[in-house]
């Protein structure tokens, strides 16, 4: 009797084990780290909504596998960054990392990925060097060379002579500036002044200062996501608008998250960027009307690579079969192509790097409120951070 009850108790035992382990297998963990206090926080709520609606829309189980969200603040400071993606893949044993509101805490999860050949999926972060410091990072946001290269070729080619910039002093705003000044320059232009402005809190209003005294045609600006009410606020009441100084750069800056609280001094302002709300795809109709519903607000350019982000992944897993080992998930996502809401989008195998349209917009008044009103199109536009190298 003992030791049928012994054997028993055994047997019961690996069941447990055997059912634990068929449990563990069956959820597949993603770390999502973003902003969600702090200066980025809009970028976060954005990010995290989307990866919400799409689960919604597309429920939670993928290859038969059990999709698990955990998500973490990292309020864009970069140790913090580090800390969470450690013990998500340490201690919670996550199958891949997403999120990165900015390119700091991007780059500090790097090192991570590439130890624990864990997938390292970028939401937001735009600088061009991020997917070349780890072999296991896909990126679905944008880099800032895409939109800055080209609204330099088109502020040359529409007669604007003489710019001064205004860009955040962190990597994604060297990058913007470089990348503008580099074709704005080759095409005959001239950057009369040039300032850089704390990228925390920044008071934007004695830099605007210099702006128009420097008289130039326009002004081309970097601020990240988030941060353009403010800035524009503050241009307004600095009369910047009524001396005829426009505002042109990447389209961060006129984020639609932002955008209708901006007021008319935003009107006519002309940006390169890879979304707008009000892009006139059925898929993007469809789309916003959800991410209306849901969150009772207009979807903006972070919500959209949060939202690529996730099918992503969803994709791969599919390919992959559900299995998370990580180099097989990588090598699923490149080459990978999809209708988004933002246009046709793809991932280059060479890079890991998005490729998509870029398009020029304007902002103008429809149904009494703001919208980015897209005028033209270029169309499959890589890195040039990477094309050029």
């Amino acid at each position: 009797m003992f030791i049928s009850t012994t054997k028993l108790l055994q047997a019961a035992a690996v069941v447990t084990v055997m059912g634990a382990t068929a449990q563990a297998q069956e959820t597949v963990k993603i770390g999502l780290i973003l902003p969600m206090t702090g200066g980025q926080a809009s970028t976060g709520k954005q990010i995290d909504n989307a990866v919400k609606l799409y689960m919604q829309q597309h429920g939670d189980t993928v290859a038969g596998k059990k999709i698990e969200i955990i998500l973490k603040d990292d309020a864009t400071v970069p140790d913090n960054t580090k800390r969470l993606a450690q013990e998500l893949i340490v201690n919670d044993k996550v199958a891949i990392i997403a999120g990165f509101g900015v390119t700091p805490a991007a780059l500090a999860a790097a090192p991570l990925a590439t130890q624990a050949k864990v997938p390292e999926i970028v939401m937001a972060a735009g600088t061009s060097i991020i997917t070349e410091r780890s072999p296991y990072i896909v990126r679905t946001s944008f880099t800032l060379a895409q939109s800055s290269t080209i609204i330099a070729d088109w502020a040359v080619k529409n007669g604007i002579r003489k710019v001064a910039t205004l860009t955040s002093d962190y990597a994604p705003g060297n990058d913007a500036l470089n990348f503008f000044k580099q074709n704005f320059t080759a095409g005959g232009g001239e950057v009369v002044e040039e300032v850089k402005v704390p990228l925390a809190n920044p008071d934007f209003a004695p830099f605007l200062q210099r702006m128009k005294d420097a008289k130039p045609d326009a002004m081309f600006v970097f601020v990240p996501a988030g941060q353009g009410g403010n800035f524009m606020k503050q241009y307004a009441e600095r009369g910047l608008d009524k001396v005829g100084i426009k505002v042109i750069g990447p389209g961060d800056v006129m984020d639609d998250d932002v955008l209708n609280g901006m007021g008319d001094a935003a009107l006519g302002t002309v940006t390169a960027h890879l979304y707008s709300a009000a892009h006139p795809s059925a898929k993007n109709k469809e789309f916003v009307a959800a991410y209306r519903k849901a969150f009772s607000n207009r979807p903006g350019f972070m919500a959209v690579g949060g939202y690529d982000g996730i099918h992503l992944i969803y994709e791969a897993l599919k390919k992959t079969g559900g299995k998370t080992d990580g180099d097989a998930l990588v090598e699923a996502m490149k080459g990978m192509t999809w209708e988004s809401p933002r246009g046709p989008i793809s991932i280059d195998p060479e890079t890991r790097d998005i490729v998509q349209n870029i398009y020029i917009r304007k902002v103008e008044k429809v149904d009494g409120e703001l919208y980015n009103v897209e005028f033209a199109t270029f169309e499959a536009v890589k890195d040039s951070g990477k094309t050029k190298k």
